[in-house]
């Protein structure tokens, strides 16, 4: 299974809508999941004209699942882009 494929695989048929960034049955992380598709060829953009997509996960527990890509909480590892703009404002670069 490709992630990226451009042509949905039909597992993702039944998804259903998580509110939070988690499987909505046992709350399992998407890295706990057993596949992934992005559904990045159809981004929805939103009100700040930012793009969004679909991904979707199959659990280990038999859920199927997706979320907005705008949902997924912050990486540890991503710098915070809003801080650097702060810092670049107030002209400590």
């Amino acid at each position: 299974m490709d992630a990226f494929s451009p042509y949905p695989p039909a597992w993702i048929k039944n998804a259903s809508h998580a509110l939070s960034f988690h499987c909505p049955s046992c709350e399992a992380l998407p890295h706990d999941a057993q596949r992934a598709w992005l559904n990045r060829y159809a981004p929805v953009t939103d009100a700040l004209h930012r793009r969004r997509w679909q991904e979707f996960y199959e659990c280990r527990c038999g859920t199927v699942w997706w979320a907005w890509s705008s949902d997924r909480p912050p990486s540890p590892y991503q710098k915070d882009d809003q801080g650097d703009r702060d810092e670049f404002r107030r002209g400590l670069f």
